[in-house]
């Protein structure tokens, strides 16, 4: 209907009409969302839920999502609101956290969103920063900021929250004053590897120990070029900083003989590198090009990248033997063992709990069908959950079956339906038609 509507737009001021049409659309959308989002919390608010008195120690616990005076909520209860918002658990906890802030704390902002006054995107905006104020400090937030929220800068929304903490939270405000001045660190992002094996490094150092970090690498550097290394500055520069990590020796990189007793032994950092049988082969000439995965980074690089890296002579390569994937282990104990464990690392890759991505290898190996019912350890019966997903399939009524080998079908506490495979996570619970106005 939507691109009927569109196509009728045949000249300039039609469109324009059909475009603010559909931002007060989305704009209710959103509002309802957040409202939706309020009303689910209030559900299972653990000062409102009768369940909440028979809360099993250890399993489900209330938890704080918004700020001092806002209702906790039962722990899984955000589980099954994520999924439903097409969210992982972490960014689902994130948004209902944001709306009970708005409805409880910030009510002036909340009803300007309803209202379509404001954006619901700017007011989660200033809901994340209000979240850790004393209830005076967003009173104060939400009575000065709800006239204009809708057309003063961000740089404004956040010298209101800095003026409300100042002056209802000075310990707190003096602490971060304090804190501002070491805002030193050093990132390497490891999440966002290119094809060619690269990171970004960036980072806030103190000067003394970045003039040290500099004279070090420079030095390297140099003394890479004057072995015979013939590439750009830059390029050895970056070779160097990996030098100064390898051997480990504080602002001193020069080359030292191999039985130096002041000669550290690098450090060992584990990368699982999975590569097929084609690219382990001799591709000398060879125009293909083969592919590795890398577990730690969830990317994949270039085998000639890998092989680059074996080639340092301070890498230690471990080759393990080819696990075959199609075959079927089953022990009789309760415990996983390492080899079916193993297998299920590299067939999940991770959790397969709906929209997780916890790395499989840092799970828990669950049991589908408990083992406390009959359920075997085998490779039909296991699959990786991390600790937060197992907890809330083994003391709730989030339920899932093993389709295949990567596929697995759960259902919600309220009978909502996701695939989780090889692909992702697809909601299979058949749409319910929009209530009539």
């Amino acid at each position: 209907m939507a691109n009927g509507e569109l196509h009728d737009c045949d000249d300039a001021s039609a469109l324009l009409a059909f475009v603010r049409a559909r931002r007060t659309v989305a704009a209710r959308a959103e509002a309802d969302l957040l409202a939706s989002a309020v009303a689910w919390a209030a559900m299972h608010s653990t000062e409102s839920l009768d369940e909440a008195a028979s809360l099993v120690p250890g399993s489900q616990e209330p938890v704080a999502i918004a700020g001092e005076g806002a209702p906790l909520v039962a722990e899984f209860s955000v589980f099954e609101f994520a999924a439903a918002l097409g969210l992982s658990t972490d960014a689902g906890r994130i948004y209902l956290g944001d709306a009970v802030e708005l409805a409880h704390r910030l009510p002036r902002l909340y009803g300007r969103v309803q209202a379509l006054d404001l954006p619901a995107w700017k007011a989660r905006r200033i809901a994340k920063a209000t979240n850790d104020l004393p209830m005076e400090g967003a009173a104060y937030v939400d009575a000065h900021l709800a006239p204009v929220a809708h057309k003063v800068s961000i740089a404004q929304l956040d010298r209101t929250v800095e003026e409300a903490r100042v002056t209802y939270d000075p310990a707190e405000a003096k602490a971060r004053w304090e804190a501002s001045f070491e805002k030193r660190h050093f990132d390497i992002d490891r999440q966002q590897v290119s094809f060619d094996g690269t990171v970004d490094v960036h980072g806030t150092l103190d000067l003394a120990d970045a003039l040290d970090l500099e004279d070090a690498v420079a030095r390297r550097a140099r003394e890479l070029g004057q072995l015979g290394l013939d590439v750009p500055v830059d390029i050895r520069r970056s070779i160097a900083v990996g030098d100064l990590a390898r051997r480990q020796l504080s602002l001193e990189l020069n080359a030292q003989e191999p039985d130096d007793p002041q000669r550290k032994r690098p450090r060992q950092v584990v990368l699982h590198v999975h590569l097929s049988d084609a690219a382990l082969g001799d591709t000398t000439g060879s125009d293909d090009l083969h592919l590795a995965r890398v577990e730690e980074t969830r990317s994949f690089v270039s085998a000639d990248q890998v092989r680059s890296w074996c080639a340092n002579p301070d890498t230690q390569v471990v080759i393990k033997p080819v696990i075959d994937l199609d075959d079927h282990v089953h022990v009789d104990a309760y415990e996983t063992p390492d080899r079916l464990r193993e297998r299920q690392v590299l067939l999940q890759h991770s959790c397969v709990f709906p929209w997780c991505r916890k790395p499989a290898r840092r799970c828990d190996c669950d049991h589908i069908d408990p083992a406390a019912r009959g359920g075997p350890t085998c490779d039909c019966n296991i699959a990786p959950l991390c600790r937060r997903h197992h907890r809330a399939k083994t003391h709730t009524r989030w339920r899932y079956d093993k389709l295949d080998g990567t596929t697995f079908v759960w259902q919600t506490p309220n009978g909502l339906v996701f695939k989780r495979d090889h692909t992702g996570t697809t909601e299979l619970t058949r749409p319910t038609p929009p209530p009539q106005p």
